[in-house]
């Protein structure tokens, strides 16, 4: 069994132990029909006396509504964030999580008070135009930047036009925008 278990390897820190919380945070908002999740795991506005109000800016980006969010979130996560935690180093990439999971939760926070926000799909977004960011060379643009954020960005800003389908379009286009500024940062820091 040892012999078995070597052949694993926890290869990407950050994004293996975000999805693996995610996953925690959805079983235990199962098993508590959505009580923690509510509690710790869904940004709202509330008093910034609470310190509740501070984990839940961070923590709203772990909490999932079910199942199919859930996974809908962690295919693209799984599949984007070994490639830009190995690029970027793994406390960089923590660090782009966090700042955007802040961003977007101080956004809603603000703009939409009455509104909460759950999910990483924020970060999702941002993890898409920052791979897209990634082939930046010599100061030329890739075209898959550009489609990137025509496709995904200009679609969310198409749906986000009277959008009453309980989706949070904002924070996509506020994860694609901190994406496309984290590689331009990440760009000229690097030469």
């Amino acid at each position: 069994m040892k012999k078995v278990l070597s052949k694993f390897q926890y290869n990407s820190p950050v994004t293996l132990t975000f999805a693996l919380a995610s996953f925690m945070v959805l079983l235990l908002g199962h098993i508590t029909s959505g009580l923690t999740t509510s509690l710790f795991f869904c940004l709202y506005r509330s008093s910034w006396l609470d310190p509740l109000a501070y984990l839940r800016l961070f923590g709203h980006v772990l909490g999932h509504m079910d199942w199919g969010h859930f996974s809908g979130n962690m295919v693209l996560f799984l599949v984007l964030g070994p490639m830009l935690e190995e690029k970027y180093g793994s406390k960089s990439f923590l660090i782009m999580i966090a700042i955007t999971s802040i961003v977007s939760g101080l956004f809603y926070v603000i703009l939409y008070p009455n509104n909460i926000l759950l999910g990483a799909s924020g970060i999702v977004f941002m993890m898409i135009v920052l791979s897209s960011a990634a082939g930046m060379k010599a100061g030329k643009i890739p075209i898959t930047l550009i489609l990137v954020i025509i496709i995904y960005l200009g679609g969310e800003v198409l749906s986000s036009v009277g959008a009453k389908d309980g989706i949070a379009h904002a924070a996509h286009i506020l994860g694609g925008i901190c994406g496309a500024g984290f590689g331009l940062v990440r760009r000229r820091t690097s030469k």
